[in-house]
């Protein structure tokens, strides 16, 4: 079998949708908890504001399952912002539908995310995470349209929409 990046696709979607139908977390190799953010709960306020699957998505790297977020369908103007501490992270108007079952993004709203080195599943990918709290978003890659060519692969469940 020859390995495309539709094949790619299909096996990581596949992987995802197994880890959430058996309740594993894909996780890269340190906590968002760990670093040092402007805003700042403990794991205790993390759990009473989160519900338990943006916790585990924001606080300890998780993935959703593909094509569960209802903002995959969501195409108002306005902002995406972090669902930890607000923070606007994506304008709506960079967003596109990239095909993978996760709302994507072209760029993000200058200083508002951060990166670092995931080795988890086998492979190394850069992570996202909100630059206000740390709260993971998901991982970028360079499979995206014009004009930057990235794809920011976010779990919708670690973002949370503002109308214009």
């Amino acid at each position: 079998m020859i390995i495309d990046r539709r094949n790619l696709l299909a096996g990581g979607t596949a992987l995802a949708a197994l880890a959430g139908v058996f309740g594993l977390r894909l996780t890269g190799s340190a906590d968002a908890a760990e670093g040092n953010f402007p805003f700042k709960l403990s794991d205790a306020e993390w759990k009473a504001k989160l519900t338990p699957e943006a916790y585990d998505v924001l606080r300890h790297e998780a993935t959703e399952r593909p094509y569960t977020s209802p903002l995959n369908d969501e195409h108002r103007p306005g902002t995406f912002a972090c669902a930890g501490c607000d923070q606007p992270l994506f304008a709506s108007e960079t967003k596109f539908d990239s095909g993978t079952g996760w709302p994507s993004f072209y760029t993000f709203i200058d200083g508002a995310i951060g990166t670092s080195e995931d080795t988890s599943l086998f492979m190394t990918r850069t992570e996202v995470h909100c630059s206000n709290c740390g709260g993971h978003q998901g991982h970028v890659f360079e499979d995206g349209p014009a004009p930057t060519g990235l794809r920011y692969c976010i779990n919708g469940v670690a973002l949370k929409f503002l109308p214009a």
